[in-house]
């Protein structure tokens, strides 16, 4: 806490009362570690962007399910435009990501499935420390 309260020039206990309060509002949701990628040996971050002609709700909530169950799968995220949904996903490689790939057509009648994958992660968040 005092290493947050030196960050945001505040004293502990008026930092410690501010997270309460962001706590009991509904703000802070939940406190995350955020795992490293490569030290896990998961160096591929893609993103899958998928067509489909259902539209039902039994079918999305099915879809949604099995898609939930594979651990490649870090973000879930229904789209407005051209694009139905877009699946964040992380793999070791380019192997991986095809098991990925064949796992996700087998989940649900798709129109289309197409990837791109990230050379870089560029970082714009400020990270807190872990004890707050």
């Amino acid at each position: 806490m005092n290493d947050l309260a030196d960050a945001v020039a505040l004293s502990p206990t008026a930092c410690w009362r501010r997270i309460q309060r962001l706590k009991d509002g509904d703000i802070l949701l939940r406190r995350v570690h955020l795992l490293s990628q490569e030290a896990l040996g998961l160096s591929l971050t893609g993103f899958v962007m998928l067509k489909t002609n259902n539209h039902s709700e039994a079918w999305l909530e099915r879809f949604s399910k099995e898609i939930a169950a594979l651990p490649a799968v870090v973000e879930f995220h229904r789209m407005t435009g051209e694009i139905d949904y877009l699946l964040k996903i992380v793999a070791p490689d380019l192997s991986a990501y095809n098991q990925i790939y064949r796992a996700i057509i087998r989940v649900a009648d798709l129109t289309d499935v197409s990837a791109t994958f990230s050379m870089e992660q560029l970082k714009f968040t400020t990270e807190l420390p872990l004890d707050f």
